[in-house]
């Protein structure tokens, strides 16, 4: 099936995924399975806006460094970072060196704290935005011709307005396609099905309303 890769294991996986054995175990793991934690959440969406410019597999293989130099990407200690902090991440080979990206990071951890104010959980934020029509698998063609979704341009469009940096639509798109609030894993994947049976047993998490 196009865009279908068999991997040395067997397995059929989305064509992107199987350069190495990190990007397989990525795939077949994490990428497309529905996810309610802030903490993950927030590491996400900010080693996507780090990506800009390059590729996830870059990003995945510096993952722990990255961790390690963002406290775990706990919001409410990136938050405190300072000037003193800047310096020390430009200077950690271990991560991608960029200063602009630095600083949005700590200014969108304190943005969080606003968010989580208001909308109860980053989780229950976020879910608000997850496509209401529900579609078959794609196969490449379609995945490759889709564009970007009018949600994933919603949400970039509604974090910028609150002052969140390095949140464009493209990794808005991203984010939402490896969280699982998007399920864009290729018809014939096996990790396709999976991660369609967690979507349907995900409780998603409720807005609160006003």
């Amino acid at each position: 099936m196009s865009g279908i890769s068999v991997g040395p294991d067997g397995v059929a996986r989305c064509w992107w995924s199987d350069s190495d054995d990190l990007y397989r175990r990525y795939h077949d793991s994490e990428w497309g399975r529905p996810v309610d934690d802030d903490r993950r959440l927030f590491e996400k969406l900010i080693l996507e806006g780090f990506m800009s410019g390059l590729s996830w597999v870059t990003i995945l293989r510096k993952r722990e460094n990255f961790r390690a130099a963002f406290r775990g990407f706990e919001p409410a200690a990136v938050a405190q970072f300072t000037a003193r902090d800047v310096s020390r991440l430009m200077r950690d080979a271990g991560i991608v060196r960029n200063r602009a990206k630095i600083e949005a990071t700590i200014n969108n951890a304190r943005r969080f704290a606003e968010l989580r104010r208001e909308a109860g959980s980053f989780a229950s934020y976020v879910w608000r935005y997850e496509p209401k029509r529900r579609r078959r698998l794609p196969d490449q063609a379609e995945l490759m011709q889709a564009g970007l979704p009018p949600e994933a341009i919603a949400l970039s469009t509604d974090l910028r307005r609150r002052g969140w940096s390095f949140v464009g639509p493209t990794t808005v798109h991203s984010f939402m396609q490896a969280m699982g609030l998007i399920n864009d894993h290729i018809r014939g994947c096996a990790a396709g099905a999976e991660s369609e049976r967690l979507r349907r047993e995900f409780v998603r998490p409720k807005f609160p309303k006003a």
